[in-house]
């Protein structure tokens, strides 16, 4: 079995455009994907969505560089000090 990491993967969608494109590439990672949350920000006319993830380091780094390639979203990783299972 593949050694997993825990992590969290913030986004920002500041394009209202890329969302479809952003649902595709979670449904690509969906196994690896403990919990979602999704807020819009209306005032700012954002969505602000937290990802939790238990996977391969390599697989948190490749969808957090993917979905920051996309219009108008950002992402960052926050990985947890568990050691990896």
């Amino acid at each position: 079995m593949e050694e997993t990491r825990v992590a969290l993967l913030g986004i920002v969608v500041e394009n209202p455009n890329s969302v479809e494109p952003l649902n595709q590439l979670l449904h690509q990672y969906k196994d690896y994907i403990i919990g979602r949350m999704g807020l819009p920000y209306r005032k700012r006319e954002i969505n602000i969505i937290s990802i939790v993830l238990d996977a391969p380091g390599d697989a948190i780094s490749s969808l957090s560089g993917k979905i920051g390639m996309l219009p108008g979203v950002t992402a960052k990783a926050l990985y947890s000090k568990l050691p990896d299972a």
